[in-house]
């Protein structure tokens, strides 16, 4: 069997690990062994934290949206109610955004929610 000579895939390997943990702090940026340890967490933080992201902006939404519709006499449950209700369609994303950026754009859909629950 010939002999392999693995110095160079080796060194690559290292390289690439320290230049993925260029930035860290002390060992964890020079050593190869805590580098790579702090890598492998750092892929499986972003991972994980990739989902969470999700989560995250959903619950600012909803907190968004319950504040401004509670300045119209509405709750959070009652607004997307009487929007379901009303079978106006906008997801919690643009109601968000309208609840910061455009008042009187969520005005009218609150005032429609509550048209619909009143029925």
């Amino acid at each position: 069997m010939t002999r392999v000579k693995r110095s160079v895939h080796a060194r690559k390997k290292r390289r690439k690990v320290l230049a993925q943990a260029s930035g860290y702090w002390g060992l964890k940026s020079k050593v190869y062994k805590r580098a790579k340890e702090q890598v492998q967490h750092s892929l499986q933080y972003a991972y994980r934290d990739r989902r969470v992201r999700k989560r995250d902006f959903r619950r600012l939404w909803i907190v968004r949206i319950n504040a401004a519709a509670r300045m119209h006499d509405l709750s959070y449950s009652q607004m997307m109610h009487g929007l379901k209700r009303a079978e106006v369609a906008v997801n919690r994303k643009v109601l968000a955004e309208c609840a910061v950026h455009e008042p009187k754009t969520f005005a009218a859909l609150a005032e429609r929610a509550k048209a619909a629950l009143a029925q």
